[in-house]
């Protein structure tokens, strides 16, 4: 009736066959193609790093410069999840199972030549729902290729449950769909029975545990299959506390282990206005403080840990963190030409590379020589892209938020607030919450702020700081000033005891 589990394979030497002399075996690498350290951010290749460098997603970097966009077409879902409700006519709620409005292909692939005209830093396309795009496999396949035909630089991908997986892979490599994103939030079918209430399989619906069963096999064969077939795998799990939380660790082994390159840890969305099961229920979501400290306890070895997701609605246009996809509803794409120039679409691509070496280099210069144990502290970063601090603090709708220490500043996630400026007035209300979702951080770094604002931050502990810059030198040269503060206050302290004494 059911699938065997999918046996563990290993992985062959990753080469990059245009420079043999950079050649990764087995030993040295994952299955991935990142050299293992544990404990820090693995390595990538030459290869794969060509194959990520302009996918979002894929790369912390490249999401700073490069945009996506998800297209609507695949409306049916073959399994039932706890936190999920389909929305199809929605142009208010943003999170992953809701679109505005559904797409024949040929409709998804004039928005898509029609958008990559007007955006021309969007260099993937992406389906990831409402429903499961291999539940809807006609629809995803033809989608898949008009816009091959029509826009061969552009990225394919697309994200599944995993249920149907292992029947498509090979239509997936056919297609040059390069990423697929397999959603896996466990690997015990006990605890799947707490998130999926049934699946449909072969026909029947299958419930509780029979269910999570069925999904869990299906899932480690297809995660196995886009492994031998070379398709870069990236693994989401939504965080639910007290169901799943403390068994992530073990679904993070067990895909290291059969070769995905990205996991993907995000916070289970339970608001009850969203009609979830979850939500209806009262299950709450992570704190930022829970989320982050079972994404660092996942981190490092042979995978890369993935922080910079938004979890975007099933028809997202733009850079992550913003959508533009109401500025491209079907009344208003369908009247438009398509404009898609590949060779203009390339000079602005190699002026993004141009931007990104120059980012990279001031990055490289604020890099101490030797890693030496220090202070790690929080800040929270207003960006509108492109690696820099470079928005006003009245226009963000998110802070990047960046762990600094005396090496490094590295990004560790982003935190979602209301706009402080409403028709060019600041709302306390609003400031109240903003304060609160970024408490834990030392300091903001904005392009501007206003005043009254900025003497709000100070009065709750937060230091402003205004700089028009790269994010990392930024961060680095306020930590320095951060630390030189402290040692001085410290010395102050003692001075007093002292005198006391």
């Amino acid at each position: 009736m059911t699938p065997p589990p999918a046996a563990s394979l290993s992985a062959p030497p990753v080469t990059d066959p245009s420079n043999p002399q950079n050649m990764v075996t087995q030993k040295q690498s994952g299955s991935c193609g990142c050299s293992s350290k544990t404990g820090s951010t693995p390595e990538v290749n030459e290869r794969l790093r060509e194959r990520i460098e302009k996918h979002p997603c894929y790369s912390e970097e490249a999401h700073h410069h490069y945009a996506r966009m998800h297209v609507a077409v695949a409306p049916a879902c073959n399994i039932q999840c706890n936190y999920c409700n389909r929305k199809y006519d929605c142009a208010n709620e943003s999170r992953p199972g809701v679109v505005s409005e559904l797409l024949t292909p040929e409709e998804a692939a004039h928005k898509t030549l029609v958008i990559a005209g007007k955006i021309p830093q969007m260099t993937v396309l992406g389906i990831a729902g409402p429903g499961d795009p291999l539940a809807n496999p006609e629809k995803t396949f033809r989608t898949f290729e008009l816009i091959a035909d029509k826009a061969p630089d552009i990225k394919l991908c697309l994200s599944t449950n995993g249920l149907m997986l292992p029947d498509h892979v090979d239509r997936i490599k056919q297609l040059n769909v390069d990423h697929v994103t397999i959603t896996i939030n466990m690997v015990d079918p006990e605890i799947g029975a707490q998130i999926y209430p049934w699946v449909h399989y072969r026909r029947r619906r299958y419930k509780g545990l029979e269910a999570a069963q069925i999904l869990h096999e299906r899932q480690m064969e297809g995660l196995q299959a886009l492994q031998e077939a070379d398709i870069l795998c990236k693994v989401n799990s939504v965080m639910i506390p007290g169901i799943n939380d403390h068994h992530l660790a073990e679904v993070d082994q067990v895909i290291r282990e059969k070769g995905a390159f990205l996991h993907n840890i995000m916070p289970l969305i339970s608001a009850p206005e969203h009609g979830t099961y979850f939500g209806l229920n009262g299950q709450r979501g992570p704190t930022p403080k829970e989320l982050k400290a079972l994404q660092d306890q996942c981190a490092g070895s042979n995978m890369r840990m993935m922080r910079h997701c938004r979890q975007c609605r099933a028809d997202a246009v733009g850079l992550l963190g913003e959508d533009r996809s109401q500025e491209f509803t079907k009344d208003k794409y369908m009247a438009m030409p398509v404009e898609y120039d590949l060779e203009e679409r390339q000079k602005i691509h190699a002026g993004i590379e141009k931007t990104k070496q120059s980012v990279q280099k001031t990055k490289a210069t604020v890099k101490p020589a030797e890693v030496v144990p220090s202070l790690k502290i929080l800040v929270a970063v207003a960006t509108k892209g492109g690696g820099l601090v470079n928005q006003h603090f009245g226009h963000a709708k998110e802070f990047m938020i960046y762990e600094v220490d005396a090496n490094d500043a590295k990004f560790v996630g982003h935190r979602k607030i209301d706009h402080y400026c409403q028709g060019g007035y600041g709302e306390e209300g609003t400031l109240t919450g903003i304060i609160q979702a970024i408490s834990d951080c030392k300091a903001v770094l904005v392009s501007k702020v206003g005043d009254c604002p900025k003497l709000e931050l100070q009065h709750a502990g937060l230091q402003v700081v205004e700089a028009y810059d790269v994010i990392e030198k930024v961060a680095r040269e306020y930590y320095d000033r951060y630390v030189q503060e402290q040692a001085m206050i410290g010395q102050a302290d003692r001075a007093r005891s002292v005198q006391a004494v």
